[in-house]
């Protein structure tokens, strides 16, 4: 169904005009981009639909950088707003986000920080459970018989649109939901469309049973022209002590009406392709549930291929009830997005046991190899990987080694004897561990390190996880990257498109969960979903303390990796921030140069014509924004902030004027250089 006058889908065209903008960061000159730069948009939380986090905005340089002020700070204390991990959308003159656990749609002045309307959704014990509440990351915008509309996902899993002029629900779209105070119109419930898709008990105030599992969302979804895609996200894989839970399938619906349009399976049905990776059972979706594909969506408009990326099946770190590779498990899949037809897939991880789910979007940019170009994808992983294809064809655009990798000790687990590795690029972070990977600074602290870590088993990539009572003796196996090391939620990879350049942002961790009797576990938790025990369930991390208190590795403790995609050529490295004071005046690195260890954090991150910008801290603890040359790595210069960032950066131009947004926890920041035509500076909020 049409949704627009135009032969052109609306937001087709809108793509049109942002690489019509584009081109500014290609050589126009000065006077020409000014006149053109009265206005550049942010579409979706990734900036794009290719999730770069590009801005061809140039009016901030190397020359004005340390001129930047704070604008404006938005608060979202009245909305209990906390994580800040929501990139606001700046689209036809203002801003929109979600904040605090009820996940409030806010639209706000991008002049003055000034609330303009705001959405609740009414309360369900669905709201209640999920334990995705205050990460929703964003909205998605489309235009419906040219008017502009917010998509939000809520953590009671409905699909919500809203007048992004008003905040009103749209008329005509979705269904009446059947609860107290939901509007008549406006709300796909996604919960009942999957009850009524999979067979499952419904009901519109408690959802489906917890019996079956559960089902929320933490990421937007995304518009592709017509149709809107739907992820989500289930309970914390440490939580998880019974096989089933609810399949993660991705769900479509008409932007005009809400009408659902298709269904993919991320666990196949019997006789389905992909069924036979989930070895010994005659229907995956029996026998476990989950893959969820939580972290935002990315898409090729022009194509009409919508990619998400996924998480492995319950239970996160153990999965021998279900032996196999497991598709669709920690994937990135290429759909058409009309039809939900698989076009490609890739798994990056063959019976995922780690947690290695996919935490960021899938980037898209066009690199030029061997004097192609190729319309690519970029994905960035928590193993330190980045896997690259053809994103139209799913073709590795260098080669992909399946080698062997070390088997699990646990008992009835099955793993894959390999694992894929990327020929290039090179690993970004560390990967493994042995001791020639452990601190080093002086004799002493290399020792106590090596003694620390004595109790445990070490090894290469992909060190299974090890279960209590364990026939080594080992406390737990220390696996590295661990789940909250490589690539994560906090730094999502941007991208330049005028260059081809990924810039990758990670930290060394490893992992050393230690699994034991699933009873055991269960019996810690209040409201467990499912119903048939796993054999084993994860118990608790086991904690490795560094010598002193000082990081058990050599640093740097988090990075920016700057990658060539053309080449697949790392082009430098630094660390993010500062050396902290608390490494620096250690009394036992006294008279030791430590050089820059970085402060061991994320860095939320952007790109613009002139520079690479992040969010870091300095080594007392002082937040600054970063400005990097794109190309060497240099410091070009720092601008003290009110408080760190929490999550990815952003910047739009408004009005003439590029802003920076930060996201700072409860509240947002707003900075550009002096406004001459303003008194002083404003607050917003509500």
């Amino acid at each position: 169904m049409s949704i627009s006058s135009t032969n052109e889908p609306p937001l087709t065209a809108r793509v049109r005009r942002l690489a019509s903008v584009l081109l500014l960061g290609m050589g126009l000159s000065a006077g020409t981009a000014q006149a053109q730069q009265e206005t550049v948009e942010w579409v979706t939380l990734g900036g794009d639909f290719a999730h770069t986090r590009y801005t061809p905005s140039e009016q901030i340089n190397a020359d004005n950088f340390e001129e930047l002020e704070v604008a404006w700070v938005w608060d979202g204390a009245s909305f209990k707003a906390s994580s800040g991990r929501s990139t606001p959308s700046y689209v036809d003159g203002k801003l929109f986000t979600v904040a605090g656990d009820r996940r409030h749609v806010v639209a706000i002045d991008p002049e003055t920080g000034e609330t303009l309307w705001s959405y609740r959704e009414p309360h369900t014990f669905r709201y209640e459970y999920s334990m995705r509440k205050d990460y929703g990351k964003g909205v998605a915008y489309g235009e419906v018989d040219g008017k502009g509309v917010i998509y939000i996902i809520s953590p009671a899993f409905f699909l919500t649109a809203l007048d992004a002029e008003t905040g009103a629900p749209l008329e005509g779209f979705g269904h009446p939901i059947g609860v107290e105070g939901f509007p008549e119109t406006g709300v796909v419930d996604l919960q009942r469309v999957l009850a009524e898709a999979n067979g499952y008990d419904f009901d519109p105030y408690y959802g489906i049973p917890i019996e079956e599992g559960y089902i929320t969302a933490s990421s937007p979804p995304i518009v592709v022209n017509d149709t809107v895609v739907v992820g989500n996200s289930a309970e914390q894989g440490y939580n998880q002590t019974r096989i089933e839970n609810i399949p993660g399938d991705i769900l479509a619906f008409d932007t005009k009406t809400g009408d659902f349009k298709w269904k993919f399976n991320v666990i196949p049905e019997a006789g389905a392709f992909g069924s036979d990776t989930w070895e010994g059972v005659e229907n995956p979706r029996d026998l476990t549930g989950e893959v969820s594909p939580w972290a935002p969506l990315s898409a090729d408009v022009e194509a009409g291929i919508v990619y998400a990326v996924t998480n492995p099946p319950t239970i996160d770190y153990y999965g021998g009830h279900a032996p196999g590779d497991n598709l669709f498990g920690t994937s990135i899949i290429a759909m058409d997005a009309d039809t939900g037809e698989r076009v490609w897939h890739f798994q990056f991880v063959h019976h995922d046991v780690w947690n290695y789910d996919t935490p960021t979007a899938p980037v898209l940019l066009d690199v030029e190899i061997d004097g192609q170009t190729i319309p690519a994808v970029a994905q960035a992983t928590k193993q330190a990987f980045v896997y690259a294809f053809n994103r139209l064809t799913g073709e590795p655009l260098w080669p992909i080694e399946e080698r062997p990798v070390p088997q699990s000790l646990i008992p009835g687990e099955q793993m894959p004897p390999t694992q894929p590795f990327p020929t290039k690029p090179a690993a970004f972070d560390m990967q493994g561990l042995t001791h020639d990977d452990l601190i080093d600074f002086t004799p002493e602290l290399r020792q106590q390190a090596i003694d620390a870590i004595a109790d445990y088993q070490i090894g290469p990539l992909f060190l299974p996880p090890l279960h209590s009572n364990n026939d080594i003796g080992k406390r737990a196996a220390l696996w590295c990257p661990g789940d909250g090391g490589g690539a994560n939620i906090p730094g999502p990879a941007v991208a330049d498109p005028t260059t081809g350049v990924l810039y990758v942002t990670s930290r060394s961790a490893c992992s050393s969960r230690l699994v034991t009797d699933a009873a055991e576990r269960d019996a810690m938790i209040e409201m467990p979903t499912g119903t048939t025990f796993s054999r084993y369930a994860a118990l608790r991390s086991m904690p490795v303390r560094g010598p002193g208190g000082l990081p058990l590795f050599k640093p740097p403790y988090s990075r920016i990796t700057a990658i060539d995609m053309n080449t697949g050529e790392h082009l430098w490295m630094i660390p993010v921030g500062d050396t902290p004071d608390r490494i620096r005046n250690h009394p036992a690195l006294e008279g030791v140069d430590i050089g820059d260890t970085g402060n061991g954090a994320l860095a939320p991150m952007t790109v613009t014509p002139n520079m690479l910008l992040y969010a870091g801290t300095g080594s007392d603890e002082t937040p600054y924004l970063f400005a990097i040359d794109k190309m060497t790595g240099e410091e070009i210069g720092r601008v003290e902030v009110p408080e760190n960032s929490r999550y990815g950066m952003s910047s739009f131009t408004h009005k003439g004027r590029q802003y920076v947004m930060l996201q700072t926890g409860s509240t947002l920041t707003a900075v550009a250089i002096p406004d001459p035509n303003a008194s002083s500076m404003s607050s917003g909020g509500h």
